[in-house]
């Protein structure tokens, strides 16, 4: 088959790959002159640090597999994520531990002290959260929430954390040790020379050929067996149901000769602040030695019509918006839309290489049957 993968990103490197290697011939485009997407890193030529360009990624999976897949491209050097948060004046360790918890109310409680210290201080009285700032209450109690989750995630969304979901604070831990790893995933890791040179030996293969700063236009589908698309849902259909929401980020970088915070990722969970956090990014490599440093200040808000989408907002409004694309595209033949922008999900770099290879592997099944590829391998509502 002639398969078209629209978009030279994770998802469409693994699944052109996996065709390709299946003896279909795939073209990617891409509207961007690189590949890697928001994966994409590159050497500062004047610090020589591996910069990530569009913000920091860390790789962590329990998904053997994936695990094994990316390492067979790059090799995964350990890399353990300890964020710092700078708050009321004080830098403390997140997620919130046993450490965290002591140096905050100035105690030195014992983890099942602390427990029941944290469950002293929490809202009792709500028990079925239904909003960030109801799963917090009761979740830490007003002090910690202040501290760390208030602030930082209004800054982070751009609207109070009453209107968000308690599914997005569910997803942090607490914990009653000294353990100061923010992931708890088995593999850890990150590319030891970066992600953009894992992408582009996923593409070395001699069925496929990447075409960059090309837009992607519908009207060329039909020269094609397939498409694999995924760019925004709702820009394939030129947003003619509205735009869907997203967050997106302003990156304010410069250059430091010396080391800028000491550690990846600090916070700043003061409301006043007006950047999240600042990113520093040779300790993203720590086997590496630079004597200059280049960090970047990130700045959160609406995403406009000509800006990166980064997080999908996912609320009342845009899901309704999303399930009317969802059934447009239903009914589109011979397209088939994947990642976090085809299907408008937020979505983990092992989580997004699973999907593409599961993808890869649902297309050769219907190739193989006879039957026509669905519009989504996996459904975004």
């Amino acid at each position: 088959m002639s398969i078209l993968m629209v978009g030279a990103g994770l998802s469409g490197a693994v699944i052109g790959r996996k065709l390709a290697e299946a003896g279909h011939r795939v073209t990617i485009i891409d509207r961007r002159s690189h590949i890697g997407g928001n994966c994409h890193t590159e050497r500062d030529p004047e610090t020589g640090v591996l910069v990530h360009v569009y913000g920091p990624h860390i790789f962590h999976t329990d998904d053997a597999g994936v695990w094994d897949y990316v390492n067979g491209f790059e090799t995964f050097l350990p890399y353990i994520n300890r964020v710092k948060t700078t708050s009321q004046g004080q830098v403390f360790s997140l997620p919130i531990n046993l450490h965290t918890i002591n140096q905050f109310y100035g105690r030195t409680l014992r983890p099942d002290e602390a427990r029941e210290f944290i469950e002293s201080q929490a809202d009792t009285s709500i028990s079925d959260p239904q909003t960030f700032e109801e799963q917090a209450l009761r979740f830490v109690g007003p002090d910690l929430y202040k501290a760390f989750f208030k602030g930082y995630t209004e800054k982070q969304w751009g609207c109070s954390p009453r209107e968000l979901p308690a599914s997005i604070l569910k997803r942090l831990p607490v914990r009653f040790d000294y353990n100061d790893n923010y992931f708890f995933h088995r593999f850890q890791g990150m590319p030891e020379n970066g992600y953009t040179q894992m992408i582009a030996r996923i593409l070395d293969h001699s069925g496929i050929d990447v075409h960059l700063d090309v837009r992607f236009d519908p009207l060329r589908a039909p020269d094609y067996d397939h498409v694999f698309y995924s760019g925004p849902l709702d820009g394939y259909f030129d947003y003619a149901l509205g735009r869907l929401g997203y967050r997106t980020l302003d990156f304010e970088r410069f250059n430091y000769q010396g080391d800028y915070q000491g550690c990846a990722v600090m916070n700043f969970g003061d409301r006043e602040v007006p950047f999240t956090r600042i990113t520093e990014h040779k300790h993203f490599a720590p086997w590496e030695q630079h004597d200059g440093s280049v960090c970047y200040r990130e700045f959160s808000r609406a995403a406009g019509e000509n800006d990166i989408p980064y997080y999908p907002i996912r609320l009342v409004e845009e899901k309704e918006m999303l399930a009317a694309y969802v059934r447009r595209a239903d009914q589109a033949e011979g397209v088939t839309f994947v990642g976090r922008l085809g299907t408008y999900r937020y979505l983990d770099m092992d989580v997004t290489i699973r999907e593409a290879l599961d993808t890869a592997d649902t297309y050769l099944n219907h190739c193989a049957a006879g039957t026509a590829m669905p519009s989504f391998a996996f459904f975004p509502l």
